[in-house]
C-alpha cells in the first residue's frame, strides 16, 4: 500500500461511493460475471440506501435462488423482458423520483439483447439518460454493470456483441477486476487513470 500512494482501500465503499455520485450514470464492467455480481453484492451490502435491481440477464436472481448470493431484504428486485421493459422503466422512474435509491442495471449486454436493432438501441441510451437526470432530483445512484472484452483494435466493448459503450462527460465508467485477495475497481476516465480501490475480499 505504501509503495503505491495511488491504491486506495475502501472495504466500506465510501470513496467508491463518491466517485459515483460525481458522474450518473456510472458504468462498473467486468470480463467476468460472477465477479461483477459480488462487486455489486458488496456494493448493496454496505450502501446506505434502498436498492432497486434491475435484473434483465437474471443472473442476480439465480445467484440468490442458489445461495451464492444471500438476500438482501433492502433490494427490490424486478424482473422482465422486451414486453415489460418500458411498465418497469416508468416503476423505476417513479421511485427515484420520490425517494433516493441506488438503481442497479443488469446488464447492459442484456438489455441491447432484448432490443438488437439499432433504433431500438438509441431509446435504450436515451432511458438510460432519462433515468439519470431525473436521479439528480433525489441524488439517487444510477449503476450500469455490463461484461466487456477488447476487440482488435484494443477498445473495451461489450461481449460478445461487440457493441460500443455509452460515453458522455455526464457518465462515469469502471472496470472491476481480480488481484490475489483483493477486488481491483479502476477508473477508465482519462483524468483519474492512475488512481484506483481495492477491496478486500
Amino acid at each position: 500500500m505504501d509503495k503505491n500512494p495511488h491504491q486506495i482501500l475502501d472495504n466500506d465503499f465510501k470513496k467508491i461511493s463518491v466517485e459515483f455520485s460525481k458522474k450518473n450514470p456510472s458504468f462498473i464492467l467486468c470480463k467476468k460475471t460472477f465477479l461483477k455480481s459480488e462487486f455489486l453484492n458488496r456494493l448493496i451490502e454496505v450502501v446506505d440506501l434502498p436498492v432497486i435491481f434491475f435484473d434483465i440477464d437474471m443472473l442476480y436472481s439465480g445467484y440468490i435462488k442458489s445461495g451464492l448470493i444471500k438476500k438482501n431484504n433492502k433490494v427490490t428486485i424486478i424482473r422482465g423482458g422486451k414486453k415489460d421493459f418500458n411498465q418497469n422503466l416508468e416503476k423505476i422512474i417513479k421511485r427515484i423520483s420520490q425517494t433516493q435509491v441506488l438503481v442497479i442495471i443488469d446488464t447492459l449486454n442484456g438489455v441491447y439483447n432484448l432490443f438488437d436493432d439499432l433504433e431500438s438501441a438509441r431509446n435504450v441510451n436515451a432511458a438510460i439518460m432519462l433515468l439519470s437526470s431525473i436521479s439528480r432530483q433525489t441524488k439517487s445512484m444510477i449503476i450500469v454493470s455490463g461484461i466487456v472484452a477488447k476487440n482488435e483494435d484494443g477498445d473495451i466493448v461489450l461481449s460478445p456483441s461487440g457493441r460500443h459503450l455509452i460515453r458522455s462527460k455526464t457518465t462515469g465508467t469502471f472496470f472491476v477486476s481480480i488481484l490475489d485477495s483483493q477486488i481491483i475497481l479502476k477508473s477508465l476516465d482519462d483524468s483519474v487513470t492512475d488512481q484506483f480501490f481495492a477491496i478486500e475480499k
